[in-house]
């Protein structure tokens, strides 16, 4: 799919908006917290009244608490309508979650996002498939809206790039992302910080938790596939929150030998799929199969129905599937 980026209709909807409300993806990961930290800094300041808000009203994940910024958040069903709507890292109005209404009723909705499955829901555009992360599309738009990039802004779309790149590691880290962190470090971010914030403040309980999760990696599909799971049960018993199980699956991802990797969360009702390939297997296309989306290379989908469900219906899709 073809990048479409509108620059001077959104630098122009946005710094002429009476008031814009920013938000992103439900369940938001470092990519969509930083993003709309630093477009809500940059935009107000240019004096623009720009409100931030999470797509599902619940508090700030723990793992960016720290992010500049946090306490500008505001619940949307605290937020009048707005002139502008700009959602972030978000490929369909369903991803918007609580804040929907919010787009809704706005004069202009402004998208800017970088997967693969984007709808183009938006009434102006800045779309970039091969952009590793929303960060890196924030971060060109400050140049178009006249903004120089504090180390606050720098520091937040800093953590979005390294966040979705696996920590500079996945297959989607290129020259431009390596560039574009530079470009942010230049402005102020500080890399040993966001790392250190992000991946070693674990609380004892997550610790805890990564343990079950790790005593319970299963290899299937003739060894092509490998998966784990945590339940609301589990989180209970180590004290721990759903945010706290984001990065788990990357440790999974840690075992040789497979095509792709996944982590179940079984939530009520219902089983939360991560999924991450690690030689080129399209797990965006098994995510959406299940009505889900993402990237090639990383993806999430919802399946009803106890683990047994979720098992049989997404170890058929991935690599070595049709030889159970």
């Amino acid at each position: 799919m073809r990048a479409r980026l509108d620059w001077a209709g959104a630098s122009s909807a946005l710094t002429d908006a009476g008031s814009v409300v920013v938000c992103a993806h439900v369940d938001p990961d470092g990519d969509a917290i930083g993003s709309v930290l630093a477009a809500s800094l940059a935009l107000r300041s240019l004096g623009v009244a720009a409100v931030p808000t999470l797509a599902d009203d619940s508090p700030v994940p723990v793992t960016y608490s720290f992010l500049p910024g946090c306490d500008m958040f505001v619940r949307s069903a605290d937020i009048p309508a707005p002139d502008v709507f700009l959602a972030l890292d978000t490929p369909n109005p369903a991803r918007l979650g609580s804040a929907w209404g919010l787009a809704d009723d706005a004069r202009l909705v402004v998208v800017a996002d970088h997967h693969p499955d984007n709808r183009r829901f938006g009434d102006v555009e800045l779309f970039d498939p091969r952009a590793a992360a929303t960060g890196q599309i924030v971060w060109r738009l400050l140049r178009h809206l006249g903004v120089e990039p504090t180390p606050d802004i720098a520091h937040c779309l800093y953590v979005a790039l390294m966040t979705d790149t696996g920590r500079f590691s996945y297959g989607n880290t290129d020259y431009r992302a390596l560039r574009d962190a530079a470009n942010m470090v230049i402005a102020g971010a500080d890399p040993y910080a966001a790392y250190d914030a992000t991946y070693e403040r674990r609380s004892p309980g997550s610790l805890r938790l990564l343990g079950l999760a790790l005593s319970r990696v299963t290899v299937a599909n003739d060894g092509r596939v490998a998966y784990s799971w945590v339940s609301e049960d589990d989180l209970v018993a180590t004290g721990t929150t759903m945010p706290e199980t984001e990065n788990l699956v990357d440790a999974v991802r840690q075992l040789g030998g497979v095509d792709a990797v996944f982590l179940a969360k079984v939530v009520d009702g219902g089983v939360r799929l991560s999924l991450r390939s690690k030689t080129g297997a399209d797990v965006g296309a098994v995510a959406r199969a299940l009505g889900g989306g993402g990237h090639s290379a990383a993806a999430g989908a919802t399946v009803q129905g106890d683990l047994d469900d979720a098992l049989a219906a997404i170890l058929p899709l991935l690599p070595g599937g049709a030889a159970r």
